[in-house]
């Protein structure tokens, strides 16, 4: 699914953001990705979205070779992937229902299967009763629960997500975790990118550690 071969991201001020980074992810895998801040979690996401090209190694998604991807080619390459952020970016103008049916309005596809797909994604976060409401009626941790359906709608091979619980206290980011492993478990690749270090132990999923670039530890986390 996804294939790191010693790849390196140098930016033009001269900050190297990874050193060299070789690692493979097999299609349907949970894997998480750590390290403190300036690691280059954020880096490697980037890469992964093309919204950066690596400046050396290769990267392949699904087969796809990333630093040499064109830009019209990348519209079609993040329909593979669902992205969800820390802060969910939920547009409050607009009912639950019409944020996570908004990346299937942009795809243009028929208003029926909009509906279908939009409620399928809202029980897959328990949430299919709450369709008609706006995200400021709804907790912290429901919004999140929102911004995991927008991303997963599409029903991409891949799943992205940033820091997805640093806003919530300990119970709601396992509960939130669960939805993440319960999306996995109907196929689709995780990969999150994570420093609570303590909720990661209690999953016991496959854990890279970064450090200032480079991968330092590739295993299960303890």
């Amino acid at each position: 699914m996804i294939r790191f071969e010693q790849v390196g991201k140098r930016y033009p001020n001269g900050h190297v953001g990874l050193h060299e980074l070789s690692f493979h992810v097999r299609h349907g895998e949970f894997l998480f990705v750590t390290g403190h801040s300036g690691a280059g979690k954020s880096t490697l996401l980037r890469l992964l979205l093309a919204m950066e090209r690596p400046t050396s190694g290769q990267l392949l998604l699904a087969g796809q070779d990333l630093a040499g991807i064109s830009t019209a080619q990348i519209p079609f390459l993040r329909r593979q992937i669902g992205v969800v952020f820390q802060n969910h970016q939920l547009l409050f103008d607009r009912s639950v229902f019409d944020n996570v049916a908004l990346p299937l309005k942009i795809l243009g596809l028929r208003k029926d299967e909009i509906a279908r797909r939009t409620l399928l994604a809202l029980e897959r976060v328990s949430l299919q009763d709450k369709a008609e409401q706006f995200p400021s009626d709804l907790s912290t941790g429901q919004q999140q629960r929102v911004g995991i359906a927008r991303a997963v709608v599409h029903q991409p091979a891949l799943l992205l997500a940033d820091e997805p619980t640093g806003n919530l206290d300990p119970r709601l980011a396992a509960e939130i975790m669960k939805v993440f492993e319960d999306i996995n478990r109907l196929g689709t690749t995780v990969l999150i990118a994570s420093h609570d270090l303590a909720l990661i132990a209690r999953m016991r999923h496959r854990l890279l550690t970064l450090q200032r670039g480079r991968l330092i530890a590739d295993g299960e986390a303890a």
